[in-house]
């Protein structure tokens, strides 16, 4: 007799309810003010809940932000791997991975700077920071992928390859020196630099 999964029940349709208007109202006042200049107050109150609920599902302004953007990393991060599988050059593939990333990270750079500070520097095993996390492990791993297939980046050890690639540009990503950067001059940037580790 095969199982069916039965539907959610009202508790748990109402957590999901409550879940994506936080995510709605922090994505909204992230893109309008910036997280540094919004209060959890004013998430809260967006969402039509108290502050005591609000922070049932976040703690801090940190994991908000990890909410909202990491859905938004994993999207980037799905383009960049359907864009690499079309491109046979080593370096070329691994640009389009890192391309839509960056993207995604420019869109409130302030907001994008704050996110790889949360990621790097937060509580690993809270759930949101987890999230992120893993989407720099996958981020790695559709790399790492690149530089495996057919041998064409002729890299010795695809996946510390990869991490240091992954660093590159989270790093030039997050620095202060490069928040002025436009998104092309920033890809370029990680372009001239990853270039140096994928053989021609």
């Amino acid at each position: 007799m095969p199982v069916t999964s039965q539907p959610p029940g009202r508790r748990e349709r109402n957590k999901q309810e409550k879940l994506d208007r936080i995510t709605a109202a922090a994505t909204e006042l992230f893109a309008e003010y910036g997280v540094e200049d919004v209060t959890t107050q004013q998430i809260a109150d967006k969402a039509d809940i108290g502050t005591g609920t609000l922070f049932l599902y976040a703690k801090t302004k940190g994991e908000l932000l990890l909410l909202v953007q990491n859905a938004n990393y994993a999207e980037a991060l799905q383009r960049g791997r359907a864009d690499a599988e079309t491109i046979r050059d080593a370096l070329g593939a691994v640009m389009a991975v890192v391309r839509p990333i960056v993207e995604c990270n420019r869109t409130q750079i302030d907001n994008g700077r704050f996110y790889l500070r949360e990621m790097v520097f937060g509580d690993p095993t809270e759930p949101h920071h987890s999230a992120a996390l893993s989407i720099v492990g996958q981020t790695e791993e559709a790399i790492a992928a690149i530089l495996d297939r057919d041998e064409l980046g002729g890299v010795v050890d695809a996946a510390t390859t990869a991490r240091i690639i992954s660093a590159i540009m989270f790093v030039s990503m997050a620095a202060s020196v490069n928040a002025g950067l436009e998104i092309e001059a920033l890809v370029q940037d990680i372009r001239a630099q990853i270039s140096l580790l994928i053989p021609r």
